[in-house]
């Protein structure tokens, strides 16, 4: 329990400096998330090397992926209309997500999206802190705790859509694993690619 908790210490650690508006300014965003993205991993890998040998890389799973992957993308698309017609604040907080990908090459994003960071978060929060967590407690409270922290992270940006946003994703991701852990390989695709959809590809506007 303690390295989960160094884990889980260095990671909202890391997404305070990305995020928070006294010290993101500061760093650069995509190079630091990605190389978060690679420290949590790597630590995930080190405390838990079975999470591979565990995980079922298949065309089942990754069709799966690219279904959760839309699916999720249609959900957001809804969320989207839905919250900038009650919220004035929506859309002004959503622009401010999306600014931060400008001056950035697309082809550069959608690599560090595709390969590194969308994976990199499924091992780690999925395949490592939930799991972790569930071994510890039971399924349910590991899912529970998981998704809480994996939206608390992002709270340092002040942006309450961001947060809402970690948080609709890691109940969809970490519901999901609640049932089908030996789907993670699924999820890692589908994190990968609706991370490279909605940020660069197919921006919700």
């Amino acid at each position: 329990m303690n390295r989960l908790i160094f884990s889980l210490v260095l990671s909202a650690m890391l997404w305070t400096v990305m995020f928070s508006p006294w010290t993101a300014p500061y760093v650069s965003f995509w190079w630091m998330m990605a190389g978060a993205a690679l420290v949590l991993s790597l630590l995930a890998t080190s405390f838990r090397p079975r999470w591979w040998k565990e995980t079922r890389w298949n065309v089942l799973n990754v069709c799966l992926g690219i279904g959760i992957a839309v699916g999720l993308w249609g959900i957001f698309w809804l969320g989207d209309k839905v919250s900038s017609w009650l919220f004035d604040f929506a859309r002004p907080q959503v622009d401010l997500i999306y600014g931060m990908k400008s001056g950035e090459s697309p082809w550069l994003l959608s690599f560090l999206l595709l390969v590194l960071i969308g994976p990199a978060e499924e091992v780690f929060w999925r395949g490592y802190v939930q799991h972790t967590f569930s071994q510890r407690l039971n399924a349910n409270a590991g899912f529970a705790l998981s998704t809480m922290l994996y939206a608390l992270v992002h709270a340092p940006s002040c942006n309450f859509m961001l947060l809402m946003a970690a948080l609709v994703a890691g109940v969809v991701w970490g519901g999901l694993y609640r049932f089908f852990p030996e789907r993670l390989s699924a999820l890692v695709v589908s994190h990968a690619l609706w991370d490279a959809a909605v940020f660069v590809w197919f921006p919700i506007i």
